[in-house]
């Protein structure tokens, strides 16, 4: 991180304002050659400065330049600013002149990075960066600011310092047996301890399921028997026609996606193809699709015809949504009743056709989710896979350790694995970590985040 480095931290484009941001020793040195103000190079720490931006005797551009000085900025390095008027000639000529005078293109996500690797945030709240950047509602925006304000680091932190202070306390029974004035930490001590650790870990994990569905959305497959309306269902969500609608069995033949936000929640919608026994070779890859996509889907809109009695493809496809969450969409209620509904549960009747009733899938979903109840707790969760991943691995090895307890392990053996659960809830903030990590991490951010 000797280099210093540049990149247009605004959207590509024509606008009104354009932020150039070179971050590194060099920062100032660097911007200083290409700008008329020559106040600058001495100027104090964030403070604004008026000027142009100059290619030898020429005038590229009229602009404000905001020098920010180390360690007090994100990177902890010393940070320029230069925000020239917006447009694509522009920018991109202010940033060719500080790549000729000194700089490197920043790689995405370098800035996060380098202000992880130099101390200014941990892992999850380089994450919250991203979460942020990406928010799609307001509650997913409420969340992500929780991460990067340190919020869901301290509660990685704290149990740590739990597991810190159990043991300590192991290593100063084996090695001081001989105080008096320390606990005593017994096998049951211990065990006891370690019980209310993996408590709080799966009640975090539980919680964190919220914080996946709010950050990322909700994976929702529209599944059914062919004819029963699915894509005309999906297009009336979505409020465009975005699926073929024929009465044809069948045509829809491969998954069809779009996205749908109700209040704070967001549905991945997936048009499936509809569900038969069929000889069509190209069909049937569909109907596997659809099948798999049960399995996946966090939420399935299960569609049935109104008018139509409940078959047998109906039964099957019921039949492998009894573990998952489902909401029964009976549509066609246009037309005459035929189905006999005692069968379902979780019912919405709509008609796709005349749209009508079609909101209250929305309520239904926001019911079965308790978004209500999750909008008014503490939005503390851990979001991304990485850390979920890390955290289910540390309740895995803390039940293991358990088990060792009770199978009479010798307690030095117990101190090695609880060191090791110490060491794997450091990754998730990044006390540890490995660099291929880190560059596939930062890679995910915009080249100047």
């Amino acid at each position: 991180m000797d280099d210093t480095i540049a990149a247009i931290s605004t959207a590509q484009g024509v606008g009104a304002i354009s932020i150039i941001r070179v971050s590194g020793t060099d920062a100032i040195k660097i911007v200083n050659k290409i700008f008329s103000n020559k106040k600058f190079l001495n100027a104090p720490s964030h403070t604004i400065h008026y000027g142009y931006i100059m290619d030898g005797d020429e005038r590229i551009d009229e602009v404000l330049v905001t020098i920010m000085r180390a360690p007090k900025t994100f990177t902890k390095e010393d940070i320029v600013e230069i925000n020239a008027h917006g447009g694509i000639m522009t920018t991109d000529k202010i940033l060719e002149l500080l790549l000729v005078n000194g700089c490197r293109l920043a790689e995405p996500g370098e800035f996060t990075k380098r202000a992880f690797l130099n101390g200014r945030i941990d892992l999850t709240e380089a994450e919250g960066v991203m979460d942020l950047i990406n928010s799609k509602t307001d509650i997913s925006r409420k969340i992500a600011l929780n991460q990067v304000g340190g919020k869901v680091s301290s509660m990685i932190s704290d149990l740590r310092d739990e597991l810190a202070g159990i043991i300590a306390n192991i290593e100063v029974n084996i090695d001081y047996p001989e105080y008096e004035d320390i606990e005593e930490m017994t096998i049951e001590k211990i065990n006891s301890n370690l019980s209310e650790l993996e408590s709080k870990i799966d009640k975090i994990l539980k919680e964190s399921k919220n914080g996946e569905i709010l950050t990322n959305g909700i994976k929702t497959a529209i599944v059914g028997k062919p004819n029963v309306g699915k894509s005309s269902l999906l297009n009336r969500l979505i409020g465009e026609d975005k699926a073929i609608v024929t009465d044809i069995q069948g045509t829809t033949r491969d998954s069809i996606e779009a996205t749908l936000r109700i209040d704070n929640l967001i549905l991945n919608l997936i048009d499936t193809a509809g569900i038969r026994k069929t000889e069509d070779v190209v069909e049937s890859i569909g109907v596997d699709k659809s099948l798999k996509l049960i399995d996946e889907a966090d939420l399935i809109l299960f569609v049935v015809n109104y008018n139509e009695k409940l078959s047998h493809d109906d039964l099957v496809i019921l039949d492998k949504l009894k573990d998952k969450n489902y909401i029964t969409i009976v549509n066609k209620t246009d037309l005459d009743k035929k189905i006999d509904d005692d069968k379902l549960s979780n019912v919405v009747y709509v008609s796709a056709l005349n749209d009508d009733n079609i909101d209250e899938i929305g309520n239904k979903i926001k019911k079965l989710f308790n978004l209500e109840k999750i909008e008014t707790t503490d939005l503390t969760y851990l979001t991304s896979a990485r850390s979920g991943a890390i955290l289910r691995k540390v309740l895995d090895s803390v039940k293991a350790v358990r088990k060792g307890i009770e199978e009479n392990y010798p307690i030095d053996m117990v101190e090695i694995d609880l060191k090791d659960i110490w060491n794997l809830l450091g990754e998730i903030i990044g006390e540890s970590y490995d660099e291929e990590l880190l560059d596939q991490l930062f890679s995910r951010f915009c080249v100047g985040k």
